[in-house]
């Protein structure tokens, strides 16, 4: 009897020195936004025009690159934050011909990834409080440890797309 109950004593210290370890998990920090991935210089790698029209009709072509005509090779864009990494300001240069406004302001629908498998939208804006939209880009796919991303313009009439433009991009800085 006495050795079960040392079996029993030795369990309990056991645990109860067990349970008083404390565990450190470092300090808290924020979450890693697509804002953070997103800011900085980009060049144009490659643009698509897709006819979303002949796509859904399986009708061939219904893509053409347009990387090298009209200077898009020249294609570069600038997202700005400011230091808590908040979107401010962007700026599309070289001399290719606008498919959106080419400086202005923006914002995302979405501060981080969706886990629902939609698209995170960049915001345009013609005005800094972010109240006068001028256009919307997809990012269908966000920049990480390779320093790419994809963005997609959508053109659509009455509600129904008809035309998309995907741009390849990659981080200069």
């Amino acid at each position: 009897m006495k050795c079960k109950s040392m079996y029993w004593l030795a369990v309990v210290i056991s645990l109860l020195a067990i349970g008083c370890d404390t565990i450190e998990d470092g300090s808290h920090v924020d979450p890693i936004t697509i804002y953070e991935k997103v800011n900085g210089n980009w060049e144009l790698t490659n643009l698509k025009m897709v006819d979303e029209f002949a796509k859904a009709n399986k009708v061939e072509p219904s893509e053409e690159n347009l990387s090298t005509y009209f200077n898009y090779e020249d294609f570069k864009i600038k997202f700005n934050v400011d230091e808590k990494n908040r979107p401010t300001s962007y700026e599309v240069t070289g001399d290719v011909p606008a498919l959106f406004a080419p400086k202005g302001y923006w914002a995302l629908s979405s501060d981080f990834q969706q886990t629902n498998a939609s698209a995170v939208r960049i915001l345009l804006y013609s005005d800094a409080q972010k109240t006068q939209k001028t256009d919307e880009l997809r990012v269908t796919s966000v920049p990480g440890k390779n320093k790419e991303m994809q963005l997609q313009l959508m053109r659509t009439s009455g509600g129904v797309d008809f035309v998309s433009y995907v741009f390849k991009l990659n981080a200069i800085n």
